[in-house]
């Protein structure tokens, strides 16, 4: 990044023309405007927070468009269009405001430049909003070292991108540094483990929003703040947030966060199951419907799925995913990995290399993002449709209705991805199970076979002790790697399962009601 933190960059030669028509003036002053819009609500006060938007020129790819950035320590209520820095779109300045008399003080690019750029590189968006709203701070601290913020069932989820009333919202949150340029690393890390976030909190800090346009960003900006400061409500009045049902704060967990003590009784039940934690194929689910009806299903529809949807934005960005891991399988080697040709080969032939691909995964029983990802989609037609209807073992119904009544938050860990997870509880024959669901994890979070991954589930669920948490899974290694992480483990010994080591020193059990 050119300017990261430094007002002395050298602007790289354009024709001044264009750097003073229409297209860059109107966005010089649409930031301006958003700067001072932003400061009534708290956003941008003490000089704090930035905005930056991609020029609007139909005539340009978005990815190759200019960049118009507010700079760093200036009152943002009193920002006026030629205080803007203009980058390339590979980060390179190209015009820097001019300076300003005293008492202002010099010019200076925005720290938050290199974390623009990977929200603008990673995500192709075109516009980022970083906040340092008051609720963006303390909703990242309500249950410290969880590395995640989780809400469902409110009404202005809907107003973020690819959620629903019913879905669960969830914001990756990354510790925060004395310089906001070496959050960079964490943000893209971030970015990358959640392929479906648009905002990344950062703790005591603020939130980095973006979307596909500024009106998208905008609107997703207010909605974030909107919830967040939901959040802190409901959590004064001792409502749980994370739940369908919005039921009451587990008492004893809030009583040891607030005096910061173990010793009364309270406290000390704190360390009581708390969650459960499922596997589907071969826990919930028998291995026979994911094997025999999922599998089959997506791989019979995939040609259908990418034809009919080639030219959506949710296709395009399930295409950009296959094709970055195809290019790895590739270079690795991979059977059954073939290159993909360029779009300008045409349709027909990027979706022939790409059915062959996804065919060849499917068969290998592939555990990646890309695949799970559009097996997903192309599930969520065959559940639409009602040609596919979610399969569970006739305890899982009355299990999880009694452990929803005791209080115990259930969620699910499955490689398939969320929103395959959300369809087949949403839509088996015992109906919809999903209001007795608090949360999905898939493999964005990490390898079911690593111990990292329940790592990172147990600091996201914010308990006092992993022990806290069950998990339950038909596969060994998993149960091994769980109990690494201090969760407590069962393996689920359900018909069809693969059998496991005698003498494994797991709890076993063949239904839920032995809970």
């Amino acid at each position: 990044m050119a300017c990261s933190g430094d007002a002395a960059a050298v602007p790289v030669p354009v024709p001044e023309a264009y750097l003073a028509g229409p297209a860059v003036q109107e966005a010089r002053e649409l930031v301006a405007e958003l700067c001072r819009h932003f400061y009534v609500p708290g956003w941008v006060t003490g000089t704090g927070g930035s905005i930056t938007v991609k020029v609007n020129d139909p005539d340009v790819p978005l990815s190759d468009r200019l960049i118009v950035m507010s700079p760093s320590g200036v009152q943002k209520e009193r920002m006026v269009a030629e205080d803007m820095y203009v980058f390339s779109a590979d980060g390179k300045v190209l015009s820097t405001p001019v300076a300003k008399p005293w008492p202002n003080k010099p010019p200076k690019c925005t720290d938050c430049a290199p974390l623009f750029m990977k929200a603008y590189q990673m995500r192709g968006v075109g516009a980022v909003i970083h906040s340092h709203g008051i609720e963006t701070c303390i909703a990242s601290m309500l249950e410290p070292g969880a590395r995640e913020f989780r809400m469902t069932h409110m009404e202005m989820i809907k107003a973020i991108k690819g959620h629903g009333y019913r879905d669960e919202l969830v914001i990756p949150i990354i510790e925060n540094t004395p310089y906001e340029y070496e959050l960079t690393d964490s943000l893209s890390e971030a970015i990358a483990a959640y392929p479906k976030a648009t905002a990344v909190l950062v703790r005591n800090h603020g939130i980095f929003v973006w979307g596909d346009s500024w009106i998208s960003a905008k609107t997703q900006a207010e909605s974030y703040h909107y919830l967040l400061d939901a959040a802190i409500k409901l959590y004064q009045l001792g409502i749980d947030w994370t739940t369908p049902e919005h039921g009451p704060i587990n008492r004893a967990k809030r009583l040891c966060t607030i005096l910061n003590t173990g010793v009364s009784n309270e406290c000390h039940a704190a360390e009581t199951l708390k969650c459960i934690v499922l596997d589907i194929e071969g826990t919930t689910t028998p291995i026979s419907f994911v094997t025999d009806v999922m599998f089959p299903y997506a791989r019979d529809n995939v040609r259908n799925h990418l034809t009919s949807t080639f030219y959506s934005e949710e296709t395009k960005e399930d295409i950009k995913l296959l094709r970055i891991q195809i290019e790895d399988d590739l270079r690795n080697g991979i059977l059954g990995a073939v290159s993909v040709p360029p779009d300008e080969a045409g349709k027909e032939e990027v979706i022939n290399s790409l059915v062959s691909n996804v065919k060849s995964m499917i068969k290998a029983d592939r555990k990646v993002t890309s695949l799970k990802q559009l097996q997903g989609h192309i599930w969520r037609t065959g559940f639409e449709a009602k040609e596919i209807q979610g399969d569970v073992f006739d305890d899982v119904p009355k299990a999880l209705k009694n452990w929803h009544l005791s209080s115990i938050k259930v969620y699910i860990y499955s490689s398939g991805s969320r929103e395959a997870q959300k369809l087949l509880f949403g839509n088996t024959m015992h109906g919809d199970l999903r209001p007795f669901l608090c949360g999905y994890f898939d493999t964005t979070i990490g390898n079911k076979k690593e111990t990292r991954s329940y790592i990172e589930i147990a600091q996201s669920l914010g308990l006092d002790s992993p022990s806290q948490i069950l998990f339950i899974t038909d596969v060994f290694q998993e149960a091994i790697a769980a109990k690494n992480a201090g969760f407590e483990v069962a393996i689920s010994i359900r018909p069809g399962n693969a059998p496991v080591p005698e003498n494994n020193g797991f709890r076993t059990i063949k239904s839920f009601s032995e809970i």
